[in-house]
């Protein structure tokens, strides 16, 4: 079936290896790029389906299918087109129909790519080679402003099952990234009881500019509009997802980096309460959200790319995708110029984000709501391939670095990690220190202030298994969990986990921790072999350190905590 809608190709996902790639690849796709097509075409995995599942949706009828056991729609539409006059508006519900709508293929990821690289392909790099040996290149479903999409897992169409229900926000920060990643396929936690949703929404300058103070009272809500979306997802898992055998009062959001980011935005949303009833944040703790101002003169900066005066906004529904694209672009490197920082994020916003997640303290919004929040050891290796220095420092170059990062307690750090691990590396040593700021102290951050509110519990953890890839220098990367959370090491996820029996028993531990967290609140049950997983509070701060040999430790590595704490609200 085709869809009225003008798309945007991205080209091949074929991009030198740098900082911005290894978001896309890492963190976010792992090796398994982008499955599938848009909604019309064939599966991705080349299935026979034995049997044409079809669920009559609040919208109208889809037929889905059948793949080893598990139910499978992809390319569900929540909403209708946000191209045109819907351009920066809250998200509208799409017109339902009549026919059977085919739901085996991906639908469309929201704009992203920069029409002046699109087409672009790059050498083959070591790094290229070995996180996409699993899969090969793949090219990534067309992208459009038509693509409010999401995608279902399910174990059985009984609506009388009530199973939990798992929502994926994906990665990319609030730029990039699809929810049709094969590292995001949701068959393995459907196996394992679970019904598990991806979610598709707006991203970038379509999905954060604030024009509230340009536009009006039309445009107030212009910079949370991917979060807005989010929201018609939830709405739609609420209305919907009892047909595909979940339960819609037993619904977790979960979300890495970007994605955490996205969840954290959610927990201090007023719209979206009662959507969700718990909540997982992987390596993305949301502290912060923009403030007007700076958003405001990101839009600004955006408009003066267009050509385009504040008092004659409203022509920027009659531009080209590509032109935006081109122009958010331009506008995004010159507002970093000036110095701005966060442009195109989740913004303040009365209705939809009336105060910051969890600054100064934790939101009441969601004072109900359970909450897991962790993060990697190592997240900063991910980022720091093709900065071949650092991966040879020696004492003199690691001291250095650790100085910008903690000045005068750079001693106590560097003597701290010589304590605790006496054959570590230079190298290791600074990438153990680097990847803590930001990721580590913000999730300890979060769980500190969500658990003063004295309501639902937060349970905090760190991830310690160490990636054997690329002969083990990446030890423990951002991204990392995800293949054990999607039970996905031998799929998606074998680049970066190297798909070992290893791999595999730490799949199971996570996935059913997961599991048992959307399904009860409490990351505890017998079905993933670890220990008894206390509630983080201020006194103790019981830490699950997942590994080899999974434990919980009190304040693990105290003296790091207490050198980074104070500066983690410095990041708006």
């Amino acid at each position: 079936m085709k869809r009225n809608a003008k798309v945007f190709r991205g080209s091949i996902l074929r991009q030198p290896i740098g900082r911005r790639t290894l978001f896309r690849t890492v963190a976010f796709t792992a090796g398994g790029l982008a499955v599938g097509f848009a909604p019309g075409c064939k599966p991705a995995y080349n299935e026979t389906p034995p049997v044409d599942p079809l669920v009559e949706t609040s919208y109208g009828r889809i037929r889905g299918y059948l793949n080893q056991g598990i139910y499978t729609f992809r390319g569900v539409r929540y909403g209708a087109t946000t191209a045109g006059q819907n351009r920066f508006m809250p998200p509208k519900s799409p017109e339902p129909w009549t026919e059977i709508r085919d739901a085996s293929g991906y639908g469309y990821r929201a704009p992203q790519t920069n029409p002046a690289t699109a087409g672009g392909t790059a050498p083959e790099s070591e790094m290229t080679r070995i996180l996409w040996a699993s899969d090969g290149f793949r090219v990534a479903p067309p992208e459009s402003e038509d693509c409010l999409f999401l995608n279902v897992w399910t174990p059985t169409l009984d609506s009388t099952e009530k199973r939990p229900v798992m929502v994926w926000l994906h990665g990319g920060g609030f730029s990039m990234g699809s929810s049709s990643d094969l590292l995001y396929d949701g068959t393995n936690l459907a196996r394992r009881g679970a019904v598990m949703v991806g979610v598709n929404h707006r991203l970038n300058v379509f999905g954060y500019t604030h024009f509230g103070d340009i536009g009006g009272e039309e445009y107030a809500h212009s910079g949370n509009a991917g979060q807005l979306d989010i929201i018609a997802a939830l709405e739609w898992v609420r209305g919907n997802i009892e047909r595909f055998g979940g339960d819609p009062d037993r619904v977790m959001i979960f979300g890495e980096s970007g994605g955490g980011a996205k969840v954290s935005m959610l927990l201090a949303s007023p719209p979206a309460k009662g959507l969700f009833h718990s909540a997982v944040i992987q390596s993305g703790p949301g502290i912060r959200v923009g403030e007007p101002e700076q958003a405001t003169r990101a839009a600004e900066l955006l408009l003066e790319e267009l050509g385009i005066k504040s008092e004659n906004l409203t022509e920027i529904h009659k531009l080209p995708t590509e032109k935006i694209l081109s122009a958010y672009f331009a506008a995004n490197a010159k507002f970093s110029r000036e110095g701005g920082g966060g442009a195109f994020r989740p913004v303040l916003d009365p209705v939809v984000l009336p105060a910051h997640p969890f600054y100064p303290t934790a939101t009441p919004v969601s004072e109900n709501v359970p909450v897991m929040v962790g993060w990697n050891k190592t997240e900063s290796t991910a980022f720091s391939l093709g900065q071949d220095e650092l991966w040879s420092l020696d004492e003199d170059g690691m001291r250095s670095r650790i100085e910008r990062l903690a000045g005068p307690d750079a001693d106590r750090l560097i003597d701290l990690y010589r304590k605790e691990y006496p054959n570590m590396s230079p190298s290791a040593i600074y990438f153990h220190i680097a990847s803590y700021p930001r990721m580590g102290s913000g999730s300890v951050a979060l769980a500190e202030r969500k658990a003063s509110l004295g309501k639902a519990p937060v349970y905090l953890y760190r991830l310690d298994w160490e990636t054997p890839v690329l002969d083990g220098k990446l030890i423990s990367p951002h991204g990392l969990e995800m293949p054990f959370v999607f039970d996905n090491v031998k799929g998606g996820g074998i680049a970066l986990t190297g798909g070992s029996e290893e791999a595999q028993k730490m799949a199971d531990a996570l996935s059913e921790t997961w599991i048992a967290f959307a399904a009860t609140g409490s990351p505890n049950t017998p079905k993933n072999g670890l220990p008894q997983w206390d509630p983080y509070d201020a006194e103790t701060r019981p830490t699950m350190i997942f590994d080899h040999v999974s434990r919980l430790e009190y304040d693990p590595l105290r003296e790091q905590r207490l050198i980074f704490e104070e500066s983690i609200d410095d990041d708006a």
